[in-house]
């Protein structure tokens, strides 16, 4: 029989209090402000702890082939968890700022050359979710982030191996995602299909069609408030740049002509398909999935901004404990980190429903046929 569970025991209170010592073998030896900066960041730790096992979860659901439509719902729950975590981890940030400058600074040089760029689970979520590896920035110097994992002999830390494994733990979620939006029934095509390429790529053209549509309805309410002959042509020229644009996008024109291209385009037409068409049956979830991803990849971007606003407050913009660029680094992160670049761009794409082509085969979708009257 099972001997009753108590609280602290469950939840190894005991050990978890213990663990607030920084250099030091208890935390009595610290001041509040130490032991608050410790604190703060080992909860932190166990947020990315949750979101990274959300990932992966997220990640091993999208890698099915098909996805079970019924697990959905559940992929859903998990990325607006993650949101959410990252929305936490941010707000701890609030905690930090009641230090002053002076408060820092009096135990800041025992961090020496340790740095929050050395969090592996940190490194974890951004490879999990997909970050390319050649659009990373560099720290400040010419040390590499997996160098910068490596403990002070060079020899490989637990938290290198970490990074290491997640480094060919493949696929990552954007890949999974992208995988299964390929298969995204387009007019009622599939990609199994013999003439499925010029269907998408009607479809396409026939949303470039709505596209200028809405453009050049836009444009004559811009033109009605044009001053002069000057305003009208740069209006009419940046109205059409943004149709240009569109078609190009869908096309995957900024991707090297073959294969990759052709699947780039139908994944980009699958997501303004889903978006376009979010009231059919069957892609309720699929596009619940694309607002979660979006809501998941700001609350990221809104963390890094906020990390370096709380920096800059507290020791303003000195170089940081890890010889990185401190908030000159965290800002370029915040602009330039983004992973669902598609999923972002297709909003400038999207057109009011009044002039959308109208949707082939839509009992494929899951409307009934209307009833014989």
């Amino acid at each position: 029989m099972r001997k009753p569970t108590a609280y602290w025991e469950y939840i190894k209170v005991d050990e978890l209090l213990a663990l607030q010592g920084g250099l030091e073998s208890d935390d009595t030896k610290l001041t509040n402000d130490e032991v608050l900066f410790i604190t703060i960041h080992q909860i932190e730790e166990l947020w990315m702890k949750l979101a990274v096992r959300e990932l992966v979860s997220a990640r091993d659901l999208f890698v099915q082939v098909p996805v079970p439509e019924q697990s959905l719902a559940a992929a859903v729950r998990g990325i607006h968890r993650m949101t959410e975590l990252l929305r936490f981890a941010g707000e701890h940030f609030a905690l930090m700022e009641t230090m002053t400058t002076r408060d820092y600074l009096a135990f800041r040089d025992k961090l020496n050359p340790a740095s929050g760029f050395q969090s592996a689970q940190m490194r974890e979520i951004e490879i999990l979710a997909g970050l390319p590896e050649e659009d990373r920035i560099p720290l400040g110097h010419e040390k590499s982030y997996m160098v910068m994992l490596k403990n002070h002999d060079g020899s490989a830390s637990s938290a290198y191996k970490r990074v290491e494994a997640r480094l060919s733990d493949k696929p990552t979620l954007r890949d999974a995602i992208d995988e299964w939006l390929f298969r995204t029934p387009i007019q009622g095509s599939t990609p199994d299909r013999a003439d499925d390429a010029a269907r998408v790529r009607s479809f396409i053209e026939k949303y470039v069609g709505a596209h200028q549509t809405s453009a050049n309805q836009a444009l004559a309410l811009a033109l009605s408030s044009a001053l002069n002959d000057g305003d009208r042509e740069r209006l009419a020229a940046r109205y059409q740049r943004e149709v240009d644009g569109a078609r190009s996008f869908l096309l995957a024109e900024d991707v090297a002509e073959g294969p990759t291209r052709e699947r780039r385009s139908r994944v980009r037409a699958a997501l303004v398909f889903i978006e376009s068409y979010r009231e059919l049956p069957l892609l309720a979830w699929p596009r619940a999935v694309i607002d979660g991803i979006v809501a998941f990849e700001q609350s990221f971007v809104l963390f890094r901004q906020r990390h370096a606003r709380m920096v800059e407050r507290v020791i303003g913009r000195r170089t940081g404990t890890g010889g990185s660029a401190g908030v000159d680094y965290l800002d370029q992160t915040a602009l330039r980190y983004r992973i669902f670049r598609d999923v972002w761009a297709v909003r400038t794409l999207l057109v009011q429903e009044s002039v959308l082509p109208p949707v082939e085969n839509a009992s494929f979708y899951g409307f009934a046929e209307t009833p014989h009257t």
